[in-house]
């Protein structure tokens, strides 16, 4: 009998796999896709129902003679691929490819091929797996296909429109040009912010000969109403109420407790662990898919070989497998206590528009094996991630957080003026018992009130009128930017990484000190540019609906060509409207220079390697030279190694924010955080230098 072949797409993966399987089974990895559409031209043929020319990529030639020969060989093939549209892509390459019979319908089959998907990497998952094979879903095919062929349409059209009208090496896509879209309109909601003051009024107080039992309570209502946060504009208006208040009588008008119940946040999805891993961790959301993949496809642990950490980290549901859920009560109620664990399991509903509620939310594939268990075999970043992800599951299945809310409200009176109150209103709270924030440590902000009953009268130790001023909208993080895209229905757990990714390595954005996105010089002007001449591109309910039409097609509802081509059409005809119609944009900057060897003004301009200066007299002087560098902006922190300098900003050649010694190469010292925020310093990887 022969050996059966399973294909699965990393060599990490197949390590893994290859554990739990006998010597039946030969694993082999296709490295990612075998097929793909050429780089030199479109390959779509427009004219033919936009028929794809796939073409095998001169690095997976050597792959594809290997698999062809395994194949042979075999005498059953399972095509093991992630269970998302790229994967099940893949597999359908990879039939087409090896010649397994691309009908894949069970009576053309010469040779039995086999689709499987799991959910995690682990002995009890596979062996599921291969006893449920299914065949290859061609509706999830054709919706991939379709995106692939939308982007390359939107992509190999527009490029070349942004060369010449701009300047070369730009590009545009569906995804990423509505993220630059965000991020140019919050920068203009920012300049565009008129601060607006407002003033609050505290009080503190305490009882009648308990001085040192003093308490905070904030303005709240006057003569009953509620005021909102513009109720007091100016500081004459405070001024006015503290004088008023001066000489009143103190008194508590109200004292209510109640017990509140914290519960946990929901598991983590893609959006939401590149959300956390930044918030928490400072991490990019490429660093933060990067090291998921990695502890999805299996870390070696010693003795015990290649293991799955985590589940499939690219999923937009909430969903929780039975067996998690047990394993997840077990190990609670063993390791932490019998009083934090559930009487019976919590579940999620994935409220995100167009889910895959077949998926699962991102857990430990083991509730048991915990972070400190695996830590001798993770690096820095494998453990942070581990420890957020497993943290973060095993809380879901945890009891809530008990507090003891009290609200006292205290009425401040003139006695020549009883018509006319001030409440004042004092909040605060204690931890009773902590349920899941034992494991998912979240700030509980304890406040301790004294002791009060109502009617008791008070004494006023101070009158404290506050200015304020509204901040403007903050730029986005890029997890605050994945978080609005993924609102608007805009990109999928696979896109998101790869969109922050691009709209930095173009240059289209840039990010400030506090790791958040501005938009570049040639981020407005390509953004201007395709609002003002390509509307639907950059559409963000077009962009939306887009998405919408890709899940159906993926449902079996849509026919991926009929979407194409109601996108394609209008557009096409527009482009070629508006390569005669729109002038090219002047990417020129004047600056205080003159050229030494003609006299007339240098410029700044763009090339394909960026800012340069050159003479304003070209192309009769061709004088051209870098940009001088701009020295490192100081932080003014002493390097901790070498004590001799002090810390300095400095750059990736990705244009990625570090700090290092302003000694270097001298001294060595570096560390992505910020010093001056006073957080424990690591070394960065060598990309860094």
């Amino acid at each position: 009998m022969g050996k059966a072949l399973v294909i699965v797409e990393s060599p990490t993966k197949a390590r893994t796999i290859s554990r739990f399987l006998s010597g039946d089974f030969q694993v082999e990895s296709s490295y990612g896709h075998i097929r793909d559409l050429p780089k030199s031209k479109l390959g779509v043929d427009v004219e033919k129902n936009f028929e794809p020319t796939y073409v095998i990529p001169t690095k997976a030639r050597k792959t594809v003679t290997m698999l062809k020969k395994s194949a042979e060989e075999a005498e059953r093939c399972i095509l093991a691929t992630d269970e998302d549209r790229e994967g099940e892509a893949i597999a359908w390459h990879l039939v087409q490819t090896l010649g397994l019979n691309g009908s894949m319908k069970q009576e053309a089959r010469s040779k039995s091929v086999e689709r499987i998907v799991f959910h995690e990497i682990t002995k009890r998952a596979i062996e599921e797996a291969l006893k449920n094979p299914r065949e290859i879903d061609l509706k999830r095919v054709d919706a991939q296909q379709a995106r692939r062929i939308l982007d390359r349409l939107v992509g190999y059209s527009l490029s070349p429109f942004l060369w010449k009208k701009v300047i070369r090496g730009l590009s545009a896509g569906r995804v990423q040009s509505v993220a630059v879209r965000l991020v140019v309109e919050r920068e203009r909601e920012r300049d565009a912010f008129k601060p607006q003051e407002y003033w609050t009024i505290e009080a503190e107080l305490y009882a009648q000969g308990k001085k040192k039992e003093k308490f905070i309570a904030s303005l709240a209502k006057i003569n009953g109403e509620a005021l909102d946060k513009f109720a007091i504009k100016n500081e004459a208006e405070a001024k006015a109420i503290t004088t008023e208040l001066h000489g009143a009588a103190w008194r508590v008008a109200n004292v209510e407790k109640k017990a509140v119940a914290k519960n946990p946040l929901p598991p983590l999805t893609t959006s939401t662990l590149q959300q956390e891993a930044f918030r928490r961790l400072g991490s990019s959301a490429r660093q933060t898919m990067r090291v998921a993949q990695q502890l999805y496809e299996g870390v070696e642990l010693g003795e015990a070989g290649a293991t799955g950490l985590i589940t499939y980290m690219r999923t937009d549901s909430l969903n929780l497998s039975e067996d998690s859920l047990r394993e997840a009560a077990v190990f609670i109620r063993k390791e932490i206590g019998p009083n934090y664990a559930m009487p019976s399991p919590r579940r999620f509903k994935t409220k995100t528009k167009g889910a895959q509620e077949a998926h699962e939310a991102i857990r430990p594939t083991d509730p048991a094996r915990t972070p400190e268990s695996v830590k001798p075999y993770l690096d820095r970043y494998q453990f942070r991630l581990y420890d957020l992800i497993w943290r973060r599951f095993v809380a879901t299945q945890m009891t809530e957080a008990l507090l003891d809310a009290t609200t006292i409200d205290v009425e401040a009176q003139r006695p020549k003026t009883k018509d006319k109150s001030y409440t004042f209103r004092a909040t605060g709270q204690v931890l009773k018992f902590d349920g899941f924030l034992k494991v998912w440590p979240a700030q509980v902000a304890e406040v301790m009130l004294p002791e009060l009953a109502k009617d008791q009268e008070l004494a006023l130790e101070k009158l404290m009128p506050n200015q304020h001023f509204t901040e403007p909208p903050p730029r986005f993080s890029e997890a605050s930017l994945i978080k609005a895209l993924e609102q608007n229905g805009i990109g999928r757990p696979s896109t998101y990484a790869p969109t922050m990714a691009t709209i930095q390595d173009r240059g289209y954005v840039d990010k400030d000190e506090q790791k958040r996105l501005k938009p570049t010089e040639i981020g407005l002007v390509v953004n201007d540019l395709l609002v003002e001449h390509f509307p639907e591109i950059v559409d963000i309910q077009f962009t939306a609906k887009m998405e919408e039409e890709l899940d159906e097609i993926a449902e079996g509802k849509l026919s991926w060509q009929n979407v194409i081509r109601e996108f394609y059409e209008p557009f096409s005809k527009n482009l070629a409207e508006k390569y005669e119609a729109v002038e090219k944009r002047n990417m020129v900057e004047e600056t205080d220079q003159i050229c030494e060897k003609c006299g007339k003004p240098m410029v700044i301009k763009y090339g394909r390697f960026g800012r340069f200066l050159a003479c304003s007299g070209w192309p009769e002087c061709k004088n051209a030279k870098p940009l001088p560098k701009e020295p490192p902006k100081s932080t003014g922190v002493q390097c901790p190694e070498c004590k001799q300098a002090e810390i300095v900003e400095r750059f990736t050649r990705k244009r990625r924010l570090f700090f290092g010694c302003s000694r270097y190469p001298d001294c060595k010292y570096a560390t992505w955080s910020d010093p001056r925020k006073q957080i424990t310093s690591v070394r960065p990887e060598s990309t860094a230098n």
